[in-house]
């Protein structure tokens, strides 16, 4: 298993020489533990759930040198050990540009032997080719629109202090979706957009609090992955909700997009992975 580095090291806003010949070194995982440590997590997770990373801008050649495009998914299970840093991914997916493959099957090989090394954990990897591009459907995430209400904001930080829920009265089950998510980059501060939605069962949780809370992390500086992880144990802890799911959709940055999922329903199915406008 690749060893884990910091985010400081990492190509994030540093001049790059663009591979286009297969460079597998170029994969820079780090460790999940120690933004999970900083929101009190250690040991068992509370949570289950999957990264879902779509890739737009794949290629590669065939044996005879022709060029070959597809649109590449790989699910990366939640418990894994390591994320990879997102600009480094780019980097990699890049190295195959000029690199000669027999088959789709066997650019799926190898993207599945390296990115699960480098995540620690086995890695899915779909190819969709362009003969199945037109299957690919798009659609927004279900759910009672949070945007819809007019509130006044003060603060741009997370601030789980805003949450509650009415322990008065009986528990409901509803799904909550907010377009309103903005967070910035944990090294380069650039911005990263994204939809939210929020399923649960428990005490129902006060729309106005959960809406600005989110928006709070309009000014906020960590990956997708820890940031939607950090929404999931805010509201466990100041809602306790008996069940919880939390799924953000992002907006992609160079040709990928990442879409992470934490879900304590024990019944609860994968979410789709069906894209969004925005994306």
């Amino acid at each position: 298993m690749s060893a884990p580095k910091t985010p400081e090291a990492s190509p994030l806003g540093k001049s790059t020489t663009y591979q286009a010949e297969y460079a597998p070194s170029l994969l820079f995982p780090m460790s999940r533990q120690p933004k999970r440590e900083e929101i009190g997590l250690d040991g068992t997770l509370p949570f289950f759930g999957v990264d879902i990373w779509n890739a737009y801008e794949l290629s590669w050649l065939n044996l005879r040198g022709k060029p070959q495009i597809a649109i590449a998914t790989f699910t990366v299970p939640a418990d894994s050990p390591n994320i990879i840093e997102s600009k480094s991914f780019k980097l990699y997916l890049n190295s195959f540009n000029q690199t000669k493959l027999a088959s789709p099957e066997a650019l799926t090989d190898v993207l599945r032997a390296d990115l699960s090394e480098g995540f620690g954990a086995p890695v899915q990897v779909k190819l969709t080719m362009p003969d199945d591009f037109s299957s690919i459907q798009m659609g927004e995430l279900e759910g009672l629109p949070l945007d819809r209400l007019d509130i006044e904001i003060g603060e741009y930080t997370p601030n789980p202090a805003l949450l509650k829920a009415n322990h008065a009265e009986a528990m409901v089950e509803e799904t909550l979706v907010s377009h309103l998510l903005k967070s910035n980059c944990l090294v380069t501060g650039q911005p990263d957009w994204g939809s939210v939605q929020i399923r649960y069962v428990g005490a129902q949780i006060d729309q106005e609090s959960l809406l600005r809370y989110l928006i709070g992390f309009r000014n906020h500086n960590e990956f997708h992955e820890q940031c939607v992880e950090r929404i999931f144990m805010d509201i466990l802890r100041q809602c306790r909700p008996q069940k919880l799911s939390v799924y953000a959709r992002y907006t992609r940055r160079g040709g990928l997009d990442i879409n992470p999922w934490r879900s304590n329903f024990t019944t609860g199915q994968r979410p789709s992975n069906m894209r969004n406008a925005r994306q």
